[in-house]
């Protein structure tokens, strides 16, 4: 692998180059909000855009370093802020780190123990993932919540363990203020 740079487009989040753009409407993320029926009304709506990934991706190993920005849109199903689908790393003694450009909203984080955490994400903010923590983006504002990440070239991705059975904390809307409440569908999916 040789050298390269990019340019990072503030506000829209975009990178460019990249060598991946990942789009994820609202039908892909079936199962992951509490909500089913105001889900499923959105959905007969139309297919809103939920977030995207700008990714300049890198050879799969130890000592490579992937990065890229994520762009979470504002908008909720029912009482639920619009989110990413979230992760464990597929290689889980690996960690990520996320730097908030613009917008406002948490990181919600668990292992698989069962310890859970949500750090807030303004301007500015660095959230860091360690290893072994799930982990989702979620914007509780009204304007993008565009997200820096990096992370081990090797660390892939395990989205399966999270849309079988959900994160066990869905962070809400509720008088007024993003709260955290627990997931009642948490262990068999939504």
């Amino acid at each position: 692998m040789k050298p390269f740079a990019s340019t990072l487009l503030i506000p829209t989040g975009q990178l460019q180059p990249h060598s991946q753009h990942v789009t994820r409407r609202l039908s892909s993320m079936r199962g992951q909000y509490a909500d089913l029926a105001a889900f499923e009304r959105m959905l007969e709506q139309g297919d809103p855009l939920v977030y995207e990934v700008f990714e300049n991706q890198v050879p799969s190993r130890p000592g490579e370093l992937a990065h890229g920005t994520s762009v979470v849109h504002p908008g909720r199903v029912g009482d639920e802020y619009f989110m990413t689908k979230g992760h464990f790393h597929a290689v889980p003694d690996t960690a990520e780190v996320y730097h908030c450009l613009s917008g406002q909203g948490f990181m919600v984080l668990e292992t698989a123990e069962g310890e859970w955490a949500a750090e807030e994400f303004v301007p500015g903010r660095i959230v860091y993932v360690p290893p072994f923590w799930a982990h989702r983006s979620v914007n509780a504002g009204d304007t993008d919540l565009v997200l820096f990440f990096a992370y081990p070239g090797n660390a892939g991705h395990d989205y399966r363990t999270i849309e079988e059975r959900g994160f066990r904390k869905r962070l809400v809307e509720k008088n007024g203020a993003p709260t955290v409440v627990d997931n009642p569908h948490w262990g068999g999916g939504a």
